[in-house]
């Protein structure tokens, strides 16, 4: 039996209607940017596999450091024991996340590590005998799919069967203009606030919405005067896909937490850290276990997850990986006025190395048939584009060659010329 015909008797899919679905495509092996199924057809995996792969898949420095791992430690518990890889992972991101980022706590994936943060930041207010309950958010976010990151998200298809069941937050404008600053300091006001929770810079889930460094960092500043915690998800914009190593390094202001995954271990095994401010930390710190933070996973700190983590950041860091996604962002940015011609483009909008093509004329909601189409048309072309909605949108590895971009741009114009 075929692999895609064992998985229809077994594999429930995510974010999938089963009964409806198409019969999901086996990959057998991947190389680079470059995905293979069955009949060696290969797909230019130009999403970075749901936004994780940094550096192409089987990258081979990744691998040898997996190896050495493995043949050191794979796993222990992370409770009264630790590791030379969770250490040395944690010094480095010290080199590259916002100065006041000096504690982290392992966990493994984007939902956990948000979840942690939004624990943390409740308990933190109750460590000090202060009542601080209300969760703030923006329009439009999605957070993931615990209860916790389903709160602080946009009301969505995702969380439409559960809204009975999850707490309250207030969401505040999309920071567009100053309404959202108005909106924000109104609730400020109140003393009841206890966080903040945003993606800076870009929305990922609700199309790739954008917005800017200086209206975030107003923000940031009114809810350090209202003493209120900022917890930046920086789960899909970390590890450059914003131009920077994260989109808070664009900032002036730092946030109280940071909430990392996705492209933290290249794409490689799933891991995530929820990182905070040293007085944040602190105020957990006590003489009996009441104000302890008693939460964790059975693969915390996992030492081949961190193994992979070192060697994605060292990769990182490298001047030509560096240099790449400059290349990226700047080609993104040639393109873009080869669209100027098409009156059904509502808008397109580049942050770093995503790009994104926004269209009018279709329904804007994840359920979107423009979404199927476009979906459909690109794999026939051999590229891996899964569209948000009526948003078209690339987020490349960053090891993706010219002319493989090239065809995914000219793959989107004919598609373009296929709509007139």
């Amino acid at each position: 039996m075929s692999i895609t015909k064992t998985d229809q008797q077994y594999i429930w899919h995510p974010f999938t209607q089963m009964k409806t679905a198409k019969e999901a495509i086996a990959i057998v092996r991947a190389q680079g940017s470059l995905l293979f199924d069955e009949n060696n057809k290969s797909y230019i995996d130009a999403i970075s596999s749901w936004w994780v792969n940094l550096h192409g898949h089987a990258h081979p420095y990744i691998r040898q450091r997996l190896d050495e791992q493995h043949q050191k430690l794979a796993h222990i518990m992370f409770a009264g024991f630790t590791h030379e890889s969770a250490t040395v992972l944690c010094k480095e991101l010290t080199t590259v996340l916002p100065k006041n980022q000096a504690k982290f706590f392992f966990s493994g994936d984007g939902s956990s590590a948000v979840e942690i943060a939004l624990k943390m930041a409740i308990q933190y207010w109750r460590n000090k005998g202060i009542k601080k309950q209300k969760i703030l958010a923006l329009d439009g976010g999605y957070h993931g799919e615990t209860f916790g990151a389903m709160s602080a998200g946009a009301k969505s298809i995702f969380s439409a069967h559960f809204q009975d069941y999850l707490f309250e937050v207030t969401h505040l404008p999309f920071p567009t203009n100053e309404n959202c600053l108005i909106e924000l300091e109104k609730q400020l006001q109140s003393g009841e606030v206890a966080a903040f929770i945003f993606e800076p810079l870009v929305q990922g889930a609700s199309g790739m919405r954008m917005y800017q460094s200086p209206m975030l960092d107003k923000m940031i500043a009114l809810c350090k005067k209202y003493q209120t915690l900022t917890i930046a998800d920086e789960v899909m914009t970390g590890f450059g896909r914003t131009g920077t190593y994260f989109a808070c390094n664009q900032l002036q202001q730092e946030v109280d937490f940071m909430c990392l995954s996705k492209g933290l271990s290249g794409g490689t095994l799933p891991i995530s850290l929820t990182t905070c401010a040293q007085d944040i930390y602190n105020s957990f710190l006590g003489d009996d276990m009441s104000t302890a933070f008693l939460h964790g996973h059975s693969y915390t700190g996992n030492a081949l997850g961190c193994a992979a983590a070192i060697a994605s950041l060292e990769l990182l860091k490298k001047e030509d990986c560096q240099n790449r996604i400059k290349e990226i962002a700047n080609n993104h940015h040639q393109f873009t006025p080869k669209l100027s011609s098409y009156p059904f483009i509502k808008d397109i909008r580049q942050t770093g190395t995503i790009l994104a093509i926004e269209l009018q004329s279709y329904n804007s909601s994840y359920t979107s048939s423009i979404k199927d189409d476009m979906y459909a048309y690109f794999m026939e072309k051999g590229i891996n584009l899964r569209p948000l909605g009526n948003v078209l949108y690339i987020l490349p590895p960053y090891c993706i060659t010219d002319a493989e971009l090239n065809h995914i741009y000219d793959s989107i114009l004919s598609f373009f010329e296929s709509l007139k």
